[in-house]
Parts: C-alpha cells; sequence; structure tokens
C-alpha cells in the first residue's frame, strides 16, 4: 500500500507539469506550478510517513495532500473556465478537497487501508480521462491560452 500511496502524488506532479507545459507553462500556470511541488513534496513525506508510523501515517499525508491538491485543481479548473472542459477539473478538485477531509479525521481512527482509498484513485482518473478526452475533441472549437493573451 505504501508504494500506491507514494507514486500516485508523484504521477499527479508530473501530470500537472504536462498540463501546464501545454497551456502555457508552469509561470503561466501558478496553480499547478504549486499543485505539482506540493505534489512532489508529498510523495517524499508519503514514504517517510508509512515508514513510521504505517498506514495511519500515510493516510494522514495523503488525507492532507488530497485537500490541498484539490484546492490547487479547483482554482485552476475556475480560472480556466472560459477555455472550456474545465468542469471534470472543477468536480474533480471539490471532490478531491473533500475526500481528503475525511481521510485527515479517519487517519486518527482506524485508518483506511486500499480498499477504502482505491474509490478516491478511480474517480480521479476518470475525471482526467474525461478531461483528456473532451479536450482532445473539442480543441477545434476552444481557444487557447495563447489566444487570450494580449501581445
Amino acid at each position: 500500500m505504501g508504494t500506491l500511496l507514494v507514486l500516485y502524488p508523484a504521477w499527479d506532479a508530473a501530470a500537472n507539469v504536462i498540463d501546464a507545459r501545454r497551456s502555457g507553462g508552469l509561470q503561466a500556470n501558478s496553480g499547478q506550478k504549486f499543485n505539482a511541488l506540493t505534489s512532489i513534496i508529498t510523495a517524499v513525506c508519503m514514504a517517510a510517513a508509512f515508514a513510521i508510523r504505517g498506514n495511519a501515517g500515510a493516510v494522514l499525508v495523503f488525507g492532507v495532500w488530497a485537500l490541498l491538491a484539490g484546492l490547487f485543481q479547483l482554482a485552476v479548473g475556475i480560472g480556466r473556465r472560459k477555455l472550456g472542459g474545465q468542469a471534470f477539473m472543477i468536480i474533480s478538485g471539490a471532490q478531491s478537497a473533500l475526500a481528503g477531509i475525511i481521510f485527515v479525521k479517519q487517519s486518527f481512527g482506524i485508518a483506511p487501508g486500499i480498499a477504502q482509498l482505491a474509490p478516491y484513485a478511480a474517480f480521479g482518473c476518470l475525471y482526467f480521462l474525461l478531461s483528456a478526452l473532451w479536450l482532445t475533441f473539442r480543441k477545434g472549437h476552444l481557444p487557447s491560452l495563447r489566444d487570450r493573451q494580449t501581445p
């Protein structure tokens, strides 16, 4: 379980960097920049927390990360809503923030195992896929960030 909990924020960091590069770069997307940094730090902290406190420590770190990443994702989605295709990012961010609060609370009791955390990851993957598909197939109809910038 520890390996999966470390890989999840590492994957999120990579996804944020790739998306930001395709949307004007990390400087133009401060929410994604901070989200990527938070996710990288979380991956390192997750490994340490799991080694020291087992599932409870890892779930606590995971919950704090889910809350912060969700808030950053929500902010990015709201900021880009005029580009279209951001509804999935907004929903995913709100769900992640709420799940983060629940995970933090659970970490002080009987920490959930992988079976209880899997739906969170599954919905995150689903929203990521839906956003990617929407933006891929609607790309010709949507303005890009570069189109919105003034010379």
